[in-house]
């Protein structure tokens, strides 16, 4: 039988994006920097950075600069994903 919506747990959204992109989209509750993230995440700057490059290009994420730090966000399809509906 099909469901109508989508499990609500990080483990089916790690199966679609994989482990690390599903941790980053779950960690940008708010607007962050690539090293705020890392730092909160405990990885490389680098591996964030292309993370959220992938998830930008997908449009679950926006980012927008502010000063001289570019922030970045889900977007409204990176919240319903998030939120598993």
């Amino acid at each position: 039988m099909w469901e109508t919506r989508p499990p609500r747990h990080a483990g089916a959204l790690a199966s679609l994006l994989g482990r690390p992109k599903a941790a980053l989209l779950l960690a940008l509750a708010g607007p962050a920097s690539t090293t705020e993230l890392a730092r909160r995440l405990g990885v490389t700057a680098s591996a964030v950075s292309h993370h959220l490059a992938v998830l930008h290009r997908t449009g679950l994420v926006g980012r927008a600069r502010a000063g001289r730090v570019v922030l970045y966000a889900r977007t409204e399809l990176g919240e319903q994903l998030a939120r598993g509906g």
